[in-house]
């Protein structure tokens, strides 16, 4: 067992509120529905940032994310969720804009989360463990590489949705 699978999460109902708070393993092997967040990185010239996860996430492992962030502790608040990811996968802080809450579920997760949206241009230092490699791509290349590029099905349906709501390809 890893650390991480001994990690404490909340478990939440359809409404989003805690009901149980249990490891993160048993989450993961119950798939049990929990808090998560996203925040996607934006350059100055409208690039999104993107990385590969290592072959040793817990879920969608070798895929490329759009989007950084996780799962948050028991008890974190949103914000102080996307802060601390944005922090460890990208060693920097940022200010977030928040966008909307998230509703995703397939056959490996079943999320409730809330997106956010950041400016910066780097440099960034990639935490080893959960990120190979990363970069910034238009949003154009997204989708070409989308078709034949395993993507975490999660941050592609946020970044999905941000372009409906937004409605443009530039933060």
């Amino acid at each position: 067992m890893t650390e991480s699978d001994a990690e404490l999460v909340d478990v939440v109902n359809d409404a989003g509120e805690t009901v149980a708070v249990v490891t993160r393993r048993e989450m993961r092997l119950r798939r049990l529905p929990h808090r998560t967040c996203y925040v996607l990185v934006f350059n100055g010239r409208g690039e999104l940032f993107t990385h590969l996860r290592t072959p040793t996430k817990d879920v969608y492992p070798a895929h490329w994310d759009v989007a950084v962030g996780g799962v948050l502790a028991a008890g974190e608040s949103f914000l102080a969720g996307a802060r601390r990811e944005l922090r460890e996968e990208l060693g920097v802080g940022a200010a977030l804009e928040p966008l909307f809450p998230v509703r995703f579920a397939d056959d490996r997760t079943v999320v409730h989360g809330m997106a956010y949206r950041t400016l910066h241009e780097g440099p960034f230092r990639l935490q080893p463990e959960e990120v190979v490699r990363g970069e910034f791509v238009t949003l154009e290349e997204i989708e070409r590489r989308r078709a034949s590029q395993p993507f975490c099905p999660d941050s592609l349906a946020v970044l999905d949705d941000y372009r409906r709501r937004v409605g443009r390809t530039r933060p």
